[in-house]
């Protein structure tokens, strides 16, 4: 089983610039969306349905937000959209899907770059999303959460740690956070693989940072450590280049 996590930074602008004909060679069973930007009405959602994909879409209230989405070749037993707490569903952060034994996710934390009020959103949504997961697991033990954590959890996730140390995104409390989140019993499947430096999935706009290769590791693939024996492969895909991040891959054997 193929699962892709990309943050598309729009929908539509990732589609203009060849996200279908990508979707089609990479032939994912699933992919998981972050920053649709888009209401399900404004997606040409009939080209994901002919590629062979059922798909899924929790859009933020406000227009050209936020939002999540899923495509999936296996259709789900049951769809949950949100996280059951209107402040953050209204931003549309987490859309989940039961396929038999395993539950996949696609969610978007919030970015604490734009000031202080957003991070101790973040800090706040963090919190939540941690004893929501911890609750779900009693119900769905089994979990693939995919999506952009907009937080690089080691020095070895992103190009300058000494420069960002004061930066949402790589602040203390923020790696604190991950830190925690992973002693519950998550596997960062991409360092499971490869503890190699210099791969990223986001790179500024600014200053050539992506032809630099001067990005940060914000993209994940976490996963209940039972999955641990299913685990085949994860890697970053950093040559398709339909947004400012780039899409993670986690290859898993079929849950029985």
């Amino acid at each position: 089983m193929k699962i892709i996590t990309y943050n598309v930074n729009g929908i539509r602008a990732a589609i203009e610039k060849g996200l279908l004909r990508w979707i089609q060679d990479t032939s994912p069973d699933i992919v998981c969306f972050q920053e649709i930007k888009a209401l399900e009405e404004n997606i040409p959602v009939t080209e994901f349905e002919k590629l062979g994909y059922y798909h899924y879409w929790h859009p933020a209230q406000k227009k050209g937000y936020s939002g999540v989405g899923i495509l999936t070749k296996i259709k789900p037993d049951k769809v949950v959209y949100g996280i059951g707490n209107r402040l953050y569903d209204d931003e549309g952060r987490f859309l989940r899907i039961d396929l038999d034994g395993l539950s996949v996710i696609s969610v978007y934390h919030p970015s604490g770059t734009t000031g202080q009020e957003r991070q101790d959103f973040k800090m706040q949504w963090l919190e939540y999303f941690r004893k929501h997961i911890l609750e779900l697991r009693r119900e769905r033990p089994k979990l693939v959460i995919s999506g952009d954590y907009n937080i690089c959890h080691r020095p070895i996730d992103i190009h300058d740690p000494v420069r960002n140390a004061t930066s949402s995104g790589f602040l203390p409390e923020e790696r604190a956070w991950m830190s925690s989140f992973l002693l519950d019993g998550y596997i960062d499947t991409f360092r499971y693989f490869n503890n190699e430096p210099h791969h990223y999935t986001w790179w500024s706009y600014r200053a050539g940072a992506r032809n630099r290769n001067l990005g940060w590791r914000i993209d994940y693939h976490m996963v209940t450590g039972n999955l641990e024996y299913q685990l085949k492969r994860a890697a970053i895909l950093p040559l398709a280049k339909h947004s400012d991040h780039c899409p993670a891959l986690l290859e898993i054997e079929p849950t029985h």
